[in-house]
């Protein structure tokens, strides 16, 4: 009776790792770390395997490859994507290229370019889903996919399916509430989305308002009105909030393009700032720090997300397939 050889399938639950980490520990891929690589490195030879070196290089013509899908609008240009994005893409980038990984890039909108089978197809080793989660037809499709076994790992997603990383916003809206009461502020506010499926929106204002109720204070509720972008929303929430409380003296914005919308909206005001109101963001996105005053802003750890995102795409051990979170910090400018 003929033997069976051992496969890389053996290999892996030998070694306790998906077969495609495998594949990558045996090639001496740097998206395995050392301890990974050398367990699998013993699993394989304690069953004989040998890798077969001609479809190795098979598939190597299609690998080393990561996929970055960036979730867009409907009908959205693709420079009026939020900033943010465009700087998470180049922190996934760099991550990526530190690997020796190249980086596949589709930006996707509607169901004619709609697209999640790149590591199925073998053009990438991963996947990664950043962008909009205002557009539910693209997560929609994308929940289908994953429940159809296509893996892959988000930013900032709606939540379950999905295997997800975000900033520790909870965190970030504390500091936020902090820095207000230590500066003598009292009469505070949060402008953002209240019934968005950005999960991440709910979280920066939770942490945000239970920081403040430690102080034995409440801030004013805004929901922006709906408008053509973040910034238009964020002119048109300010206009509402000075109408029904004209002496607000602060203001933290769910996001820094809702920020900068409340910047133009207080000077529209008349208001001074930070004199007459302060205001502080979430992202740290390079417009603000161009903005007259320079936008004060609740901004995650780039670099650690770009590396974070890459690791989880490939599942390193070191990081879980859901709810990582990535450490922010209070960056003090000119409004606040």
């Amino acid at each position: 009776m003929k033997t069976l050889r051992p496969t890389s399938f053996d290999v892996a639950e030998r070694a306790g790792v998906s077969q495609s980490t495998v594949s990558r520990a045996l090639r001496g891929s740097p998206g395995v770390n050392a301890e990974t690589r050398a367990r699998v490195s013993a699993a394989a030879r304690e069953m004989g395997y040998v890798v077969d070196r001609h479809a190795s290089s098979l598939r190597l013509k299609s690998s080393e490859t990561i996929a970055l899908v960036t979730v867009c609008r409907p009908g959205e240009d693709r420079s009026a994507i939020n900033p943010f994005y465009f700087a998470l893409l180049g922190s996934i980038a760099a991550a990526t290229s530190a690997r020796g990984f190249n980086l596949l890039v589709s930006f996707q909108e509607s169901s004619d370019n709609f697209r999640a089978d790149f590591v199925a197809s073998g053009l990438a080793d991963a996947m990664i889903v950043i962008g909009t989660t205002s557009n539910r037809a693209a997560w929609e499709y994308f929940a289908q996919a994953q429940r159809s076994g296509l893996d892959f790992v988000c930013w900032g997603s709606p939540g379950d399916p999905f295997h997800w990383m975000r900033s520790d916003n909870g965190t970030g809206g504390a500091l936020a509430a902090d820095h207000f009461v230590a500066s003598g502020r009292r009469r505070i506010a949060f402008i953002g989305p209240q019934r968005s499926p950005q999960r991440q929106f709910d979280e920066r204002r939770e942490g945000f308002t239970d920081a403040l109720a430690k102080h034995g204070m409440a801030p004013i509720i805004v929901e922006p009105p709906a408008a053509t972008d973040r910034h238009a929303q964020g002119v048109a929430a300010v206009a509402e909030l000075l109408a029904a409380h004209p002496d607000t003296d602060a203001i933290f914005a769910a996001s820094d393009m809702l920020a900068l919308g409340v910047l133009q909206g207080l000077k529209d005001a008349g208001r001074r700032v930070p004199e007459d109101v302060a205001l502080i963001g979430f992202d740290g996105i390079r417009a603000g720090t161009l903005a007259d005053p320079a936008l004060t802003s609740v901004e995650p750890d780039l670099d650690a997300a770009g590396e974070a995102l890459v690791a989880m795409a490939l599942e390193d051990d070191a990081f879980t397939r859901s709810g990582t979170r990535i450490p922010v910090y209070l960056a003090t400018r000119g409004t606040a």
